[in-house]
């Protein structure tokens, strides 16, 4: 994989830190971003290089959004071949790759958690609400500009938001383009907790990424795979779900190793994730 242009990857004691590294362009999302991002997610899932991923930012702003060179740079999307249906069909299969970038975040195997200062805008929005937890600095807004630019958000924020906060705030916030403040965000549910600084808040983040990564990855793994399917899925459907993966992923040895190390007062010593086969 090449060296990234848009973030800073490090990983440590299971856990992965991928940086937003463009403070001078407030961490706004340029080509290169959308295909940087599932690189470095997807090498560390696949490869099972970590059993946590942490996203933080640099400078004033965690993101300013989507760059406008996504449209600008060289051919543009909305312009290129084919008739007016064809250009909307080719379109809409844009969109879908943007989508995927932030989908990686969700399906990945591990949690990701979010640490946010600043500004949180746009595709900022979608990228964050893919994320498994989030925390923020007290000067952390949110804010789904898109409406302030005559588009409607198509990233992923509304069908992610509308599970994370209450309804009638992802409508103020999509048809206003107001922005959320941190305490705010905090009260209805979209942030876990909110610090007085950047360095207090990746202090929390890294030592919450330390403790998951001290447990089994299987069940960790489970837990997110059975979250996310009961939010997509009904109570029925869940609970069949969950019966089905333990038949397969319930791990007597890794329960065994756990009551040791308690027994022992020590560590636990879980295997990692398999890597996954990618080819035949």
């Amino acid at each position: 994989m090449t060296e990234p242009t848009c973030f800073k990857l490090s990983i440590e004691d299971n856990v992965a830190h991928i940086v937003l590294n463009r403070p001078e362009a407030f961490n706004a999302m340029p080509r290169a971003f959308w295909n940087e991002l599932p690189a470095l997610v997807n090498d560390i899932n696949d490869n099972a290089r970590a059993r946590v991923i942490v996203i933080s930012s640099t400078g004033k702003h965690f993101s300013a959004g989507m760059d406008i060179s996504v449209f600008t740079d060289g051919e543009s999307i909305t312009t290129s071949g084919g008739d007016q249906y064809s250009r909307a069909e080719a379109f809409r299969q844009f969109v879908l790759t943007l989508q995927g970038t932030f989908n990686c975040l969700d399906n990945a195997r591990m949690p990701v958690i979010a640490a946010i200062q600043g500004g949180c805008i746009g595709a900022g929005v979608d990228m964050t609400s893919a994320c498994d937890i989030r925390y923020a600095t007290e000067d952390a807004f949110f804010q789904i500009a898109e409406i302030n630019i005559g588009m409607t958000a198509d990233v992923g924020t509304f069908p992610r938001l509308c599970k994370l906060i209450p309804e009638g705030w992802v409508r103020e916030l999509a048809y206003a383009g107001r922005r959320l403040p941190a305490a705010k965000a905090k009260e209805i549910g979209l942030v876990n907790e909110v610090f007085p600084t950047h360095e207090a808040m990746l202090a929390h983040a890294m030592d919450l990424a330390a403790e998951i990564a001290s447990k089994a990855p299987v069940a960790v793994a489970g837990s997110k795979r059975m979250i996310n399917y009961a939010r997509d899925h009904s109570i029925a459907d869940g609970l069949d779900y969950i019966a089905t993966w333990q038949a397969g992923m319930f791990s007597p040895p890794h329960m065994m190793e756990a009551f040791a190390a308690k027994a022992q007062k020590r560590d636990p010593d879980f295997p990692d994730l398999a890597p996954l086969r990618k080819k035949m």
